[in-house]
């Protein structure tokens, strides 16, 4: 049986209408609300982030539709109480689509790149106008992971001329907030240590900006390196038939150092040309 996009996405929709049934769907999934499957939502779309990371085009094709189920979800949700249906969310995001690319759609003149994402953004300024919202920071959402509406915030401050000049008076700015921290430890004020490190963090999150990072990436990078590592000094002591609990500090950090030069050597030998064998 031949199966079409069509076809596939109607049964996606009859099987989340009979999960959510409430006389013969399941019990589990009839409870649910937006509130409770918001935090699911986010989940998945991580884990299509880390399918995309891991190059693994069948993960990456199961989480897509993990992902497209939730949308489903609440789409389902929404139908129930009467706001809207799925057609309207998928209608939506084609009329944004379109609205957005004149360009490919209209008859506006072909643009770069660059060009379309400064017509990308005044596009957006107009549809936050419209909906009343008003200000240089409307729009930036709440739910965002922190770090990346740290550099959101700053993204839309700065292009009204509210920034750092530059990345080393950002790093400048974040010796300021370390003293500041320093300042606290004596005092250990659970409050103002808060405030001091998410200060610290929202200057790292500008830092990325100001270098043309995502601060999410980089730091989801750093977990990936300190849990590869960490497992490389776990085996070692396993070799002995050891285990953490059982070494030092210094014996850990020695391990820990191993395995950063042998990562470190393995990197270079990859980046060298290859040579060859006579």
């Amino acid at each position: 049986m031949t199966r079409t996009a069509e076809a596939e996405l109607r049964r996606l929709l009859e099987i989340m209408a009979a999960l959510r049934d409430p006389v013969a769907g399941c019990p589990w999934d009839r409870e649910q609300s937006f509130a409770t499957i918001a935090p699911y939502t986010i989940e998945e779309a991580y884990e299509v982030a880390d399918a995309i990371a891991r190059d693994d085009r069948t993960a990456l094709r199961d989480e897509l539709g993990d992902l497209l189920f939730q949308v489903v979800y609440h789409a389902r949700m929404a139908e129930e109480a009467g706001d809207f249906v799925f057609a309207d969310v998928a209608c939506g995001i084609a009329d944004k689509m379109i609205r957005r690319h004149p360009h490919v759609f209209g008859d506006a003149a072909a643009r770069d790149a660059a060009e379309q994402t400064a017509a990308w953004e005044a596009q957006k300024r107009a549809e936050r106008l419209a909906r009343a919202e008003h200000g240089t920071l409307a729009g930036v959402a709440a739910g965002l992971p922190a770090l990346t509406r740290a550099a959101k915030l700053t993204s839309r401050a700065a292009r009204v001329g509210f920034d750092w000049p530059d990345a080393a008076a950002v790093l400048d700015k974040l010796d300021e907030e370390t003293a500041e921290l320093r300042a606290e430890l004596d005092g250990a004020d659970p409050e103002r240590l808060a405030d001091e490190v998410g200060d610290m963090l929202f200057v790292l999150a500008n830092l990325a900006r100001k270098l043309d990072l995502d601060p999410e990436t980089c730091l989801r990078r750093a977990n990936d390196k300190f849990a590869r590592r960490f497992g490389a000094v776990e085996g070692a002591l396993s070799a002995e038939g050891r285990a953490p609990a059982d070494a030092t500090l210094g014996e850990m950090e020695a391990l820990w150092q191993a395995a950063k030069r042998a990562e470190r050597q393995a990197a270079s030998i990859e980046r060298s040309p290859s040579r060859s064998t006579t």
